[in-house]
């Protein structure tokens, strides 16, 4: 009977479950924890695929000494050289010191650079093949995805790809490892999440990542976090081609600042209107009470977006001007945008959101509101026609 941590014949699962980070790069926040996931694949070569945070290196140790006793790791495969899956290198180096350790040209940089290893090491290009026995690794280099040195590796004799940090998500893995083994209904907005807010800037990179993989039979993704992908593989690569192409549903995010409630109540009248004309997924964001990660998701996801914001000191609210600057970042293209402020002497903001929009070349609704100080009835018809409008849009 083969284990739960055992993949396949011969490949087994030695990662590690973090429940007490709680910000994934002291940014993100993780409700359900991360896992930080390594692989180890024995042959006549046995083989280590990436490891894990520092201060998990003795549980990753016991658990390839579980599998392989006394015995030696050959090949250490670099496929993600960011900390969270290289720190344990220069520990398991120490342990295995004849281990020779598998990347590319600048994966090796930054071995190098990070630990201060520069000996008995193999640099791979795309293409190139590693045999061990009975199996052999291929590896495809998919530089962006989502620093330059990222790689994939695959198995050709299993179809297992180890994919790095591609086609992960956010979450522990709680007792099983596999998709077939975990209900999995919690990792799916995690994996919107953490693709919106880790990978999304670079669509373009994961487009040509899928097209270098498209000559390959996937069976079963091992990603560096997150579940074993084997009955949802499909699902997985869908869901990274759609996102990475910008290919959004029909919904309507409004992401809004509000300091004494007046933006708010202009929020209330677009999101009531919106519904009025059908629109059913409708996402309100206070940008002072969500965290920025959960408002990216939601952009990410949906087509139509409406941003309002006090002005303040001349400039948009700080939350909104933050938000702006994230998306901004990630390039994301093929929004529908609506935006509405407010002003209690002097308006600026409404003009700040214009030029947003305008700088990320998305289609712009005609129809803002700017409101001086309170809600009146014209205010309120104004934000009615915004949403009136963007409701017609999400129809077309």
């Amino acid at each position: 009977m083969m284990k739960i941590t055992e993949i396949a014949e011969g490949i087994h699962y030695v990662g590690v479950n973090d429940r007490s980070k709680h910000k994934f790069e002291n940014l993100w926040p993780l409700p359900y924890g991360v896992s930080y996931n390594a692989y180890l694949i024995t042959d006549e070569k046995n083989v280590l695929v990436d490891t894990a945070d520092a201060a998990y290196t003795d549980r990753l140790l016991d658990h390839i000494t579980e599998i392989i006793g006394d015995g030696t790791i050959d090949y250490l495969v670099i496929n993600h050289m960011e900390p969270d899956h290289s720190a344990s290198i220069q520990f398991i180096r120490q342990k295995y010191p004849h281990m020779t350790i598998v990347g590319n040209t600048k994966t090796l940089e930054m071995v190098k650079g990070y630990y201060g290893i520069d000996d008995n090491t193999l640099c791979v290009k795309n293409g190139d093949t590693l045999a061990l026995g009975k199996r052999s690794l291929t590896f495809y280099l998919t530089p962006m995805v989502h620093w330059p040195e990222t790689m994939m590796t695959y198995c050709n004799e299993t179809g297992t790809l180890f994919s790095g940090d591609a086609f992960g998500c956010f979450g522990t893995l709680d007792g099983g490892i596999k998709d077939t083994q975990l209900n999995t209904s919690k990792y799916w907005d995690e994996m919107y999440r953490y693709y919106s807010n880790i990978v999304g800037k670079y669509g373009s990179a994961v487009q040509t990542a899928l097209k270098k993989l498209a000559c390959i039979d996937i069976k079963t993704i091992c990603s560096t976090h997150g579940p074993v992908w084997e009955q949802e593989v499909s699902r997985v690569i869908d869901i990274y081609d759609r996102l990475s192409r910008y290919e959004s549903e029909p919904g309507v995010v409004i992401a809004y600042g509000s300091m004494y409630g007046h933006t708010e109540q202009m929020a209330e009248e677009i999101a009531r209107e919106l519904a009025a004309n059908g629109i059913k997924n409708i996402v309100m964001h206070n940008v002072s009470h969500d965290d920025p990660s959960y408002i990216l998701q939601s952009i990410f996801r949906y087509r139509g977006l409406i941003i309002g914001s006090p002005t303040y000191s001349n400039r948009l609210y700080p939350e909104v001007d933050m938000l702006t600057q994230m998306i901004a970042t990630r390039d994301i293209k093929n929004r529908i945008f609506g935006y509405f402020g407010s002003f209690s002497w002097a308006g600026a903001a409404v003009k700040h959101l214009a030029a947003f929009g305008e700088s990320m070349k998305w289609e712009t609704l005609p129809c803002c509101v700017e409101m001086k100080q309170g809600l009146t009835p014209e205010i309120k018809e104004r934000c009615r026609a915004l949403g009136c409008e963007m409701a017609s849009r999400m129809k077309e």
